[in-house]
Parts: C-alpha cells; sequence; structure tokens
C-alpha cells in the first residue's frame, strides 16, 4: 500500500502487509474480488469492478483496477490493484495518478509541505545499519579464508535478537537435494530442547524451505494461515504454533534471480514484537544475496 492507499483503507502499510485484502472488503465484495485477481494472474487481462469497505467511509463504494506485472526474477506474476472511489477521482494508485498536490510531496488539504514520519525514518536508518553491518561482517569473514559454516554463523549471529527472534539457516547439498540445517538460534526462553529440536529438523519437511530451496520462492507472512508452513517438531506439534510466531521471512540465499540456490534464510518473529514490514523484506533480501556471495567466493587456503 501506498500513503493514499493506507488513507483510504484507514490502516497503515506495514500493518496490511502480509495480511489478506479481502479482509478490508465488505462479504459480498471478498469472492468477487478473490476471482478476479486470479484471472488476472492467470494472463486472462486486466479487468475492474467495484467493491466497498467493511468499514464505510466517506467515498463510499470504490473502483477496483486489476493489471498483471511481472517482477523481474520473479517466477509467478504480481497483480496491481489500483483503488479509487467510484466517483472516478484516483486516490489510491501511484504517485503518478495521484492528485498533483501529493504527487509533489505536499499536503493535499492545507497545501503544507509534508512531514516526515520521524518513526520511518529512524528504522529506515536501521535496515541501512544492518545491512552495512552485514557487508562488513562477510567481508572479515570471507578474507579470513572461512568456509560455509562461519559464513552462515556469523550472518546468523548478527541478525539473531536485532532482526528476528529466530534465525535458522539451511543449506543446499551439490548433487544430493538434500538440504542441511546449519543454524538455528532462538531467544533464551528457548534454549535447549526447543532450540535443539529446530537445530535437527530436516528441512525438507518445511514447505516453505522447499519452495526457497527448490524455486527461489521468497515469503513473507504475518499470522502465518497455515500452520504447517515450517513443518513438525519430533512430537508431531507445528513448529509455527509452538514457537507463537506472528510473522516470518523465508528467502532464498542466492547472487542474483538466475543464480543457483545455496541455501535459504529463515526469520521468525513471536510474541508482541512488531511484524516484518516490506522495507525490512527488502534488506533481508539484500542481505541474502550479501550471505551467498560469500558462500561461494572460494575459499583461501594455505599452501
Amino acid at each position: 500500500m501506498n500513503f493514499a492507499a493506507t488513507q483510504l483503507f484507514n490502516t497503515r502499510a506495514g500493518y496490511a502487509t502480509g495480511r489478506p485484502l479481502t479482509s478490508s472488503l465488505r462479504r459480498d465484495g471478498q469472492a468477487a474480488l478473490r476471482s478476479q485477481v486470479a484471472a488476472v494472474a492467470r494472463g486472462e487481462g486486466g479487468r475492474s469492478l467495484t467493491v466497498h469497505l467493511s468499514q464505510p467511509g466517506p467515498d463510499g463504494a470504490l473502483r477496483v483496477t486489476l493489471a498483471a506485472l511481472r517482477p523481474p526474477g520473479e517466477p509467478q506474476p504480481a497483480v496491481l490493484a489500483a483503488f479509487q472511489p467510484d466517483s472516478g477521482t484516483p486516490v489510491a494508485t501511484s504517485s503518478a495518478t495521484l492528485p498533483a498536490a501529493r504527487a509533489a510531496g505536499r499536503d493535499a488539504v492545507d497545501g503544507a509541505p509534508a512531514q516526515p514520519d520521524l518513526a520511518e525514518v529512524t528504522r529506515h536508518a536501521e535496515l541501512l545499519d544492518l545491512v552495512d553491518d552485514m557487508a562488513t561482517a562477510l567481508l572479515r569473514v570471507t578474507l579470513a579464508g572461512d568456509g560455509p559454516e562461519e559464513v552462515i554463523g556469523r550472518a546468523a549471529e548478527l541478525l539473531h535478537g536485532r532482526f528476528a527472534d529466530w534465525v535458522i539457516a539451511d543449506l543446499a547439498e551439490d548433487g544430493t537435494g538434500a538440504p542441511r540445517r546449519m543454524v538455528a538460534l532462538g531467544p533464551p526462553e528457548a534454549a535447549g530442547e526447543r532450540t535443539a529440536s529446530l537445530a535437527e529438523q530436516d528441512p525438507a519437511g518445511c514447505p516453505l524451505v522447499a519452495d526457497a530451496l527448490n524455486d527461489g520462492v521468497s515469503a513473507l507472512r504475518v499470522s502465518p494461515p497455515d500452520a504447517n508452513a515450517f513443518g513438525r517438531d519430533a512430537t508431531g506439534a507445528p513448529v509455527l504454533v509452538r514457537e507463537e510466531v506472528t510473522s516470518l521471512l523465508c528467502i532464498p540465499l542466492r547472487v542474483s534471480p538466475t543464480s543457483p540456490v545455496l541455501g535459504a534464510l529463515t526469520l521468525f518473529r513471536t510474541g508482541g514484537r512488531s511484524a516484518f514490514e516490506m522495507a525490512e523484506a527488502g534488506a533481508a533480501d539484500r542481505v541474502s544475496r550479501h550471505i551467498a556471495l560469500a558462500l561461494s567466493r572460494p575459499r583461501v587456503r594455505d599452501a
């Protein structure tokens, strides 16, 4: 969601990330929107329809226009949804179709310059620091000639606690097709049996990891709807339920969209911690490329 869309839906972009868009609509329009989005994703062409918010706003009925997008490197198409009041005045699309005052970065109500959100600016700086610290740490590891275990271990330590409550890393085995779990770091209260259970889990039994390793598919989930998306522990309990995971990222480790997948990085947030947002997913994607570069670099061996 862009800024205008958050106003139209009366929600924050970070809150909306990972949640079904149809949950904001009246029941009589939910199935219709889902079916039309599916048709666009199948390549049957763009289309538009009228929907209503579950919490009606001053604009009443909304007109949604759907168009297919093909992001570079992604195996599946995406669908862009542009919402506007049914009167036809554009409100919630890209900045190119917003009212001129808002597209120019000014408040459309009183013409005053838009003020930056201090929390967003601070979070952006924190993400830049994270990416920079990761690059620095991986450079030191690779220059020392360390192997994959050290590379993955150092990267996981940097992300653990600072960015995610759980950090889990799996590497693909060349030629065997059997992935190997390298790291499982959890919160202090999970030390012992719970952490050991995840460390010993077979990555092949985790659908999200399998998708990342086999198809290069990234996943961002908020309030994960599929309890079995990360498999089950030795007792048969779904890992996501046992650890009370509220949001997760699962990202393939590869240098570029056309490069082989070297592994998968999975991050969990639990309890009352804020859910992963799109900006954080973007930072994690950059971090995953840095890790892949470090993994793919030939080791420096003593003569």
